[in-house]
């Protein structure tokens, strides 16, 4: 059980804090939900607490392991599928598996890609959603800013 003012990670969306414990009637039925407010986009999302366990709520990394995670991602490279269709599932796996490494290598192979050769509208979107759930975690696990953690990446990623 999480408390108001700890730091977690909602795997679709990437990490916030909870701000609020709440009770809401939605569809007729009262639940608790935990508001949690995301540093980026200002943004805030409701999670139930009934079901945390489904959804994959877990704390935000240690910044021992945001430095794993940054190692990593220097160190990744991949054989990209060309077929589109089936690169998009696969990627689409990747990030609602909720593991930072994953969502780093999407969105490692995705901002490559887009450096050589573009992006489809969909693979621009998924590269937009993988980038703020990455960023917004080593954000708060490295307590930098998010533009440090923008330019980090592009350091690493267009190499």
């Amino acid at each position: 059980m999480y408390h108001i003012g700890d730091s977690v990670v909602y795997p679709m969306h990437g990490a916030g804090v909870i701000v609020s414990i709440e009770e809401r009637e939605v569809l007729g039925e009262k639940k608790k939900y935990y508001i949690m407010e995301m540093p980026i986009g200002d943004m805030k999302v409701m999670i139930p607490m009934d079901n945390l366990q489904q959804i994959g709520i877990r704390d935000v990394i240690t910044t021992q392991k945001a430095d794993e995670v940054i190692r990593d991602l220097k160190d990744y490279s991949e054989e990209e599928t060309a077929n589109w269709n089936k690169r998009y599932r696969e990627n689409m796996v990747r990030i609602k598996s909720g593991d930072i490494f994953e969502v780093s290598h999407v969105v490692k192979s995705l901002m490559q890609r887009d450096h050589e050769k573009g992006l489809s509208t969909g693979e621009r979107k998924m590269l937009n959603s993988a980038k703020q759930i990455l960023i917004s975690e080593l954000v708060m696990a490295k307590k930098l800013l998010q533009s440090e953690v923008e330019q980090l990446l592009e350091g690493i990623c267009y190499k």
